[in-house]
């Protein structure tokens, strides 16, 4: 099976956005990798948890055995970068529900000499669009987010300047996907990425994606 994937990133050769802190007696803080904010105390909510289908707890089994390679890194995911500032009350958007399994639920791998990042992905009722599929909106964000990751991840703190999708097939909710992304070229401070969101078995593939990235600083 791991070989299949690897056949799978062959094929296909990464966002949260960036949040500025106010000062507070502290330098300004940007969401990156090498300006980190404390998270001790926070819950990782990029660990399995009872709502995970057995489809998404695969994946994510596969992907965390191939981090034991050396090149694949588990993500920690949070829902807030600041609220070690007292008196804000902050949540990163894909982590502003409390209840577990009913919209963004989702895990990412970095692969840092490929410069890119998965996701794999099980959309929640929070997030239909038509009748038992996933709002367009839902879809793009979960894009920008994992290609803009990949892009943090690979050049620092950048902003998305431009998002370009094309909808294939429609998202049952409740399904697992793959979303992988990569950085394509750097320009200057453009950083161009490319994603695409396939079923968990590589069988449908469900959108194509280009994004543009503007670094920051």
């Amino acid at each position: 099976m791991l070989r299949s994937y690897s056949r799978l990133f062959q094929r296909y050769p990464t966002i949260f956005t960036l949040t500025r802190l106010p000062t507070a007696r502290l330098q300004t803080c940007h969401f990156s990798i090498s300006s980190t904010c404390p998270t001790e105390g926070l819950r990782d909510f990029g660990l399995p948890n009872a709502t995970w289908g057995p489809n998404l707890r695969n994946l994510y089994d596969k992907f965390l055995d191939l981090t034991n390679t050396g090149l694949w890194r588990r993500i920690p995911s949070h829902n807030t970068t600041v609220n070690h500032l007292e008196g804000i009350g902050k949540r990163m958007f894909l982590r502003n529900i409390d209840e577990d399994g009913v919209g963004f639920e989702y895990c990412m791998f970095y692969n840092k000499a490929e410069s890119r990042m998965v996701c794999l992905f099980q959309p929640g009722p929070y997030l239909e669009g038509p009748p038992g599929y996933a709002h367009g909106g839902s879809i793009a964000t979960i894009i920008d987010s994992t290609a803009g990751a990949g892009a943090v991840y690979t050049c620092g703190s950048v902003m998305t300047a431009n998002l370009n999708i094309n909808y294939l097939k429609p998202i049952p909710l409740g399904c697992t996907l793959l979303v992988d992304s990569y950085v394509e070229k750097i320009e200057g401070r453009k950083v161009y990425s490319r994603c695409h969101i396939q079923s968990h078995d590589a069988l449908i593939l469900h959108t194509e994606a280009m994004a543009l990235y503007i670094k920051l600083g």
